[in-house]
């Protein structure tokens, strides 16, 4: 993992959730800038999927369990689809806040795989 994508994937993560949690809070239904913040959030996703599959291949894995970042990676790749697609069926403010809340998810998943990339694990 590259330290200035999680970062950057940490504030987009957390600025679409805000967007999305406050459209939500106002009524509003899922439209294209909630859907395109979650779009956005997918897209950096995928570029961190490349950097790490890289860096995993030439400089090695995580110091962490590989195991452990790998699900993390691979559950943070499903959750924007999923959301959008929740809300792209269910058009109600409700499902603008599940956009909310899968958008913080992801950068709280971002963070805790770096975590799991940078700093050895107490229980091994």
């Amino acid at each position: 993992m590259v330290d200035w994508l999680t970062w950057t994937q940490v504030i987009v993560g957390c600025g679409a959730g805000l967007l999305c949690l406050v459209s939500g809070v106002l009524g509003r239904v899922p439209g294209d800038v909630a859907i395109g913040s979650l779009a956005l959030v997918e897209l950096l996703l995928v570029v961190q999927v490349v950097v790490t599959v890289w860096r995993w291949i030439v400089e090695g894995g995580p110091v962490g369990s590989g195991v452990e970042f790998a699900g993390y990676l691979l559950t943070a790749l499903i959750i924007p689809p999923a959301a959008v697609f929740w809300g792209l069926i269910e058009r109600t403010r409700w499902s603008t806040i599940v956009l909310s809340v899968a958008a913080f998810t992801i950068a709280v998943m971002v963070w805790r795989m770096n975590q799991i990339w940078t700093l050895p694990s107490p229980w091994l």
